[in-house]
């Protein structure tokens, strides 16, 4: 199992950093606010899960790496210097390799972003959301509008020519002069790549707990609609190409970690709640960063090798939450749901050289069912939605899951 896992190739490395400073309202992340005194046994604790990945004659290749969050710009430079200086020991970092790192506005500086970028990192997502005060404060996010349009500027000087903005779309009370003024916004910056996200009131949050006592009004999801349908043209008008669902870029700067999530690609998760796909399974780490640490320093005093196989590796490794292992239908079902999110589709020929089997022939029932209802057409050789399926995606997604 051990050199298949080699043999796959390079893969992609996630970390992640679950601290921020106050939990965002909408937020259903894994992320914990006030334990910033964890920091530095949480980096060692990365660093040491690491060094169970690394082999002794080998080390795994990476291609892409992603730090998100939480805030991972919460983490002081000489945290980050910590990790990044172990990723290079432990791993074979691609020459060019995508190093990117998120950062919320109201936490970054020129002098740090210039120790992340003189450190490797070299594409940047700034969390912005929206260009509104109002609409930041319902969020719970820390920071302002112009904050955020300084960071952008910050970024710039201190020598990213690689950088993201988020924003969210459908809050309570948005309306659709407020979010052409931020989709306008952000496009006068210029940013490479931009990244739309509709609110989701995931249960448990204080924004979806105030929607249900009624303090504030539910989403409407018919504007909702409107506000991507109007943000597709704008872009379009601005040069951006629409290559996923929720992402636009300036042409060759499409996020080559996220496409490596949509392709099905092996990839491999570090750090509290972190998941992993990677040799035919797919594991995840503990969530709680209080009971990862101590968990990942008795991982690595255990005896389990990797060369011993991928099963037994991952059940000796006691922060291991679960782990599952792919069965055929599963993997095929993930590569159709995961490639119909990008906006060229799913190759149809790529899909048969990985499976031995012809999409249709799999899957014909629920693709001429999809296809009858305007959701789904074959262009190019591809499988793909239409405008109106990206609408409806996971109307689409669920015709192929297994039951």
């Amino acid at each position: 199992m051990p050199m298949d896992i080699m043999s796959e190739g390079s893969v992609s490395l996630y970390l992640h950093i679950p601290f921020c400073q106050s939990k965002c309202s909408y937020c259903d992340f894994n992320s914990y606010a006030g334990l910033e005194s964890l920091i530095a046994p949480y980096v060692s604790a990365l660093i040491a899960e690491m060094g169970l990945w690394q082999q002794p004659s080998q080390h795994m290749s990476v291609a892409t790496v992603f730090v998100g969050g939480g805030t991972p710009s919460l983490l002081p430079l000489s945290e980050v210097e910590r990790i990044v200086t172990a990723l290079r020991q432990r791993f074979r970092l691609a020459a060019d390799a995508e190093v990117s790192c998120e950062a919320n506005p109201g936490t970054i500086d020129r002098p740090y972003l210039q120790g992340l970028r003189s450190l490797g990192v070299n594409r940047l997502s700034l969390g912005v959301q929206s260009f509104h005060d109002d609409e930041l404060a319902t969020l719970g996010r820390i920071h302002t509008a112009a904050e955020a349009r300084e960071a952008y500027h910050t970024a710039r000087q201190a020598g990213f020519d690689n950088v993201n903005l988020d924003l969210i779309y459908g809050l309570p009370c948005q309306t659709m002069t407020a979010w052409q003024h931020t989709v306008r916004e952000a496009i006068a910056l210029q940013p490479d790549h931009l990244s739309l996200y509709a609110l989701s009131l995931d249960e448990g949050t204080p924004l979806a707990d105030a929607v249900a006592q009624g303090r504030l009004p539910p989403p409407d999801a018919d504007l909702a609609a409107d506000m991507y349908l109007w943000a597709e043209d704008a872009l379009a008008a601005a040069g951006y190409q629409h290559y996923e669902i929720s992402n636009w870029t300036l042409p060759g700067r499409q996020c080559r970690h996220n496409l490596a999530y949509w392709l099905n690609e092996p990839y491999l998760g570090l750090g509290a709640g972190a998941h992993s796909c990677l040799g035919g399974f797919r594991f995840a780490n503990v969530k709680d960063p209080r009971r990862y640490i101590p968990l990942v320093e008795e991982s690595a005093k255990s005896d389990g090798r990797l060369a011993e196989g991928l099963a037994p590796f991952l059940a000796g490794l006691g922060h291991i939450a679960s782990a599952e292992q792919m069965t055929p239908a599963r993997a095929m079902a993930e590569t159709v749901v995961l490639g119909l999110r990008l906006v060229e589709g799913l190759p149809l020929e790529g899909f048969r050289r990985r499976f031995g089997q012809e999409l249709m022939s799999v899957y014909g029932p629920q693709g001429e069912e999809l296809e009858g209802l305007g959701l789904l057409e074959r262009v190019d050789g591809c499988l793909r939605l239409t405008p109106r399926g990206r609408l409806l995606g996971n109307e689409a997604f669920l015709r192929f899951l297994p039951d």
